[in-house]
């Protein structure tokens, strides 16, 4: 089976190329992006393509490799103990299974997403090199060897935030998502909203790319971004005329909450409308 792309997903020639070399190869796809431009959802989209179940497991800065595998609740044993419960005797009860193990046991080749691997510490990849490359680890309090029973399909997500070890990017496929160009960006706004007018989205698109082009921002808008920003405008029948009226380096765009995200960029956009209306009175 190949990835193609799903109905609710617009997946480039070169993106769906490299799940399906990933696949292929059985390695790791490491996949880096803007933020929203599709990373964690195209997860999701791979594993209904190929009718696969999906496990997530959603990485923070005190997410730790090991809390991937397993863990031990040594405090949940000690307490039983104290309280005389028969479960004590048994280690086993008290082993946490983590996203991986749940991935190695599944009945069928799942799809396993580790999400933005690059929030934890440094030592994170590494911790997970042996695993990731043999498919297997090892628990130490049941002195067993968990294997996995289908190689999962295992997709990573990073955002850049930090430098990932040489010895991890070897093990995996890299792709990069390149923010879509505007014939991208008008198939995946029509997969979310298929009756959207057509003067709407051109003006929409316009001034959303507009944006984007604006020097000195702090945050560009995403994808996602753009696609609350056009729920919005038609929530609120925003007629197309008031968005070609709008110049990006001149004006902040109606309803711009949802696409400026913080108070450096409103501020350097309403210095702009200042300037052009000073400019505009000589």
């Amino acid at each position: 089976m190949r990835f193609e792309g799903t109905d609710s997903y617009v997946a480039t020639d070169d993106l769906t190329i490299a799940v399906n070399a990933a696949v292929t190869l059985q390695r790791p796809l490491l996949v880096k992006g803007e933020p929203g431009t599709g990373k964690t959802v195209l997860a999701k989209e791979v594993a209904e393509s190929l009718g696969r179940p999906l496990l997530e497991w959603h990485v923070k800065s005190t997410t730790r490799a090991q809390q991937g595998l397993y863990e031990y609740d040594a405090v949940s044993r000690l307490r039983d103990s104290q309280l005389g419960d028969e479960r004590v005797h048994d280690i086993r009860n008290y082993i946490v299974r983590g996203k991986m193990w749940e991935a190695f046991e599944s009945d069928v080749a799942p799809v396993l997403l580790i999400d933005e691997i690059d929030k934890a510490d440094i030592e994170f990849p590494n911790d997970l090199l042996l695993e990731l490359d043999r498919m297997e680890f090892f628990v130490y309090e049941t002195r067993e060897t968990v294997r996995a029973r289908h190689r999962p399909i295992v997709i990573i997500t990073s955002n850049n935030e930090k430098e990932l070890p040489d010895a991890f990017l070897r093990r995996c496929f890299f792709h990069y998502i390149k923010f879509p160009d505007r014939d991208v960006m008008e198939q995946i706004v029509n997969v979310h909203y298929p009756g959207l007018k057509k003067m709407l989205l051109r003006e929409a698109l316009t001034t959303f790319y507009e944006v984007r082009e604006v020097k000195g921002l702090k945050k560009r808008p995403s994808t996602s971004e753009l696609l609350d920003w056009i729920k919005l405008l038609v929530a609120e029948d925003v007629p197309p005329e008031a968005l070609r009226e709008q110049d990006a380096a001149q004006a902040i765009p109606p309803l711009y909450g949802a696409l400026l995200k913080n108070e450096q960029d409103v501020h350097l956009f309403e210095r702009l409308a200042f300037m052009a209306r000073r400019e505009g009175a000589r």
